[in-house]
Parts: C-alpha cells; sequence; structure tokens
C-alpha cells in the first residue's frame, strides 16, 4: 500500500515536471506550419464561447441602415479585408495563419450562410471589440469608436442580403481607401 502511495505522490510531481520541460523545450505546435495540439479547438473554444455568451451585447444601438452599411464597408476595407478578404477576392495570406482567417465574404459550402451572417452582430461586436488570443485577431476597442464597431458588425451580419448599392464596390475592394489627410501646416507659418 505503501509503494502505491508513493508512486502515486511521484506522477502527481513528475507528470506536470515532464510537461513543463516539454513546454520548456520548445516541443508543442507552435508554428503555423504544424499539427495542432490534441483537441486544441475544444480546450480554446469552449472558454472563449462561454465568455462571448456571456458579455455580448444582446442588441445593437444602431440601426442597419444605409449609411451605418456603408460606413461599415469603408471599415471593413480599410481594418479587416487584408485578412478576411474582399467579396470574390479572398486575401492572399488568410490561408497561412492559424487558424486559417475567415474569408468573411465567402459563402459557406452547402448553406446559404456568407462568413459571419449567421452570428448575431452582438458576438461579431464582442469579436472586433476584444480580438482573439493566438488567432492573429486584434481587439479593435482603442483603433475604432463604438460607432463603427457596431457599423461593421452589422455590415457582416447582413453580408448575405442585398447591400446599399454605395457599399458594393467597397467590399468587392473596387473603391480604393481614401488617401490619408496632408500634415496640418505648423503654427505661425
Amino acid at each position: 500500500m505503501g509503494r502505491m502511495i508513493v508512486g502515486f505522490i511521484l506522477c502527481l510531481v513528475l507528470v506536470p515536471l515532464l510537461v513543463l520541460a516539454w513546454f520548456r523545450f520548445g516541443h508543442p505546435p507552435v508554428a503555423v506550419a504544424d499539427t495542432p495540439f490534441p483537441m486544441e479547438r475544444q480546450i480554446v473554444g469552449i472558454p472563449l464561447n462561454a465568455r462571448i455568451d456571456r458579455e455580448a451585447p444582446s442588441a445593437a444601438p444602431i440601426q442597419a441602415d444605409e449609411n451605418n452599411l456603408v460606413a461599415g464597408a469603408g471599415i471593413y476595407r480599410d481594418q479587416c479585408a487584408a485578412c478576411h478578404g474582399f467579396y470574390g477576392k479572398p486575401s492572399n495570406f488568410a490561408a497561412h495563419m492559424y487558424p486559417a482567417a475567415p474569408q468573411l465574404w465567402q459563402q459557406h459550402r452547402n448553406s446559404n450562410v456568407v462568413g459571419v451572417s449567421d452570428d448575431p452582430p452582438g458576438e461579431t461586436y464582442w469579436k472586433v471589440s476584444n480580438g482573439l488570443r493566438l488567432t492573429g485577431m486584434p481587439s479593435f476597442k482603442d483603433t475604432l469608436s463604438d460607432t463603427q464597431i457596431w457599423q461593421v458588425s452589422l455590415l457582416l451580419a447582413n453580408a448575405d442580403k442585398p447591400l446599399p448599392p454605395a457599399a458594393l464596390p467597397i467590399v468587392r475592394g473596387e473603391q480604393p481607401a481614401a488617401p490619408p489627410a496632408p500634415p496640418a501646416a505648423p503654427a505661425g507659418h
């Protein structure tokens, strides 16, 4: 009985030390091309979904009207399209990310869903605002205003519906971003 207890205690000590050494010497999958860690999606997905369910707003404070959808298209073009692609033009490097950045203007196989149009706008708002660790998805809460985050979230929620004509060339990548404003002249000149 004593040997069994000693063996159990050794396992409680040795297993964590072996796992720590495995991590310390760089053996876990950390490169994009590595095979995923066993149950990686479940380990990350379960707490992510629980947190989004708990914190995501239930209703948008703005309407999905023409002005907000067109504004959302401009924000998408400027902030999102490099990773998530344009309508009919996937991102060149999204497939080389891990996990691959979803193409938000691409229809799902065997479905009418386009991108994240099946997600509530509040869920997309949460993801845009907070970002997603270990995915390359940054947090935009310090880059975009609350209204801008809602505008792009509503645009993506409506990606499977007809968009206003002014938004179409933007989400297709046909309308370039506006050039940056020239620097202000120094005072006193």
